[in-house]
């Protein structure tokens, strides 16, 4: 699946906006209008990240992020504050209760969508996964950056191995085409040429795991996926 942003703001015309340039990046976007409604959400739908505006209905942001971190199932959520200028006191408090970042009203949305990336990347970087992962017969070693079938050691340039990599750290998601551009080769935008790029990489790899290759399973018009169960 894409990544999954929660907006959680009251007013509608900067939700409509947010979620209008989230999607051209290919993020998929569900939105909350209060607190007590953000809060049933996260717990429904387990967002990649949330963008929490301080000044709520109900409950407000400072409290919001509270529950979230104090809540086991979702303490890991990174969370972006929006904050007025006069709130300097509660981006302090905000950030000491486990948010990982901020962003001031008004705000360019060019802005938020680079610190949503940034958070994101940084998430993922703490996500380090066993140094060495076996899936059917193949075998991934993080550490050494190789990997085998059986025991003969299959042979992957750098950029196979990191695509290799995103796909089983996903866990399953369904990874677009433009974030493994982005994430792999540094792309921000796809051009076909480049989307070709990805194509050509996952039909090499497919070769290579020979086996094991009806794992990397292909989404119509979107992306890959790596299967770790047994079809």
């Amino acid at each position: 699946m894409q990544e999954k942003i929660l907006i959680v703001e009251d007013e509608p015309d900067i939700v409509k906006m947010v979620e209008y340039n989230l999607k051209k990046e290919g993020f998929r976007v569900i939105s909350a209008p209060d607190g007590n409604e953000a809060l049933r959400r996260v717990e429904r739908e387990r967002p990649d990240i949330i963008i929490l505006d301080l000044m709520l209905p109900e409950i407000d942001g400072l409290e919001v992020c509270r529950a979230l971190k104090k809540n086991q199932d979702s303490a890991d959520i990174p969370v972006i504050m929006l904050t007025a200028k006069s709130q300097e006191t509660d981006k302090i408090v905000g950030l000491e209760l486990g948010a990982d970042d901020y962003i001031t009203k008004p705000f360019s949305v060019r802005e938020l969508i680079a610190r949503i990336k940034a958070v994101l990347r940084r998430a993922r970087e703490k996500e380090k996964p066993p140094e060495i992962i076996k899936i059917g017969s193949l075998t991934i070693d993080f550490s050494k950056i190789k990997a085998s079938i059986g025991n003969k050691p299959v042979e992957l340039t750098a950029k196979e191995f990191e695509l290799l990599s995103a796909l089983i750290k996903a866990k399953g998601r369904v990874l677009s085409r433009d974030y493994l551009l982005d994430n792999i080769w540094g792309f921000d935008k796809a051009v076909e040429i480049q989307s070709r790029t990805v194509d050509v990489h996952i039909q090499t790899l497919r070769k290579k795991l020979k086996a094991e290759a009806k794992r990397i399973t292909t989404v119509k018009n979107y992306g890959y996926r790596f299967e770790r169960e047994e079809g």
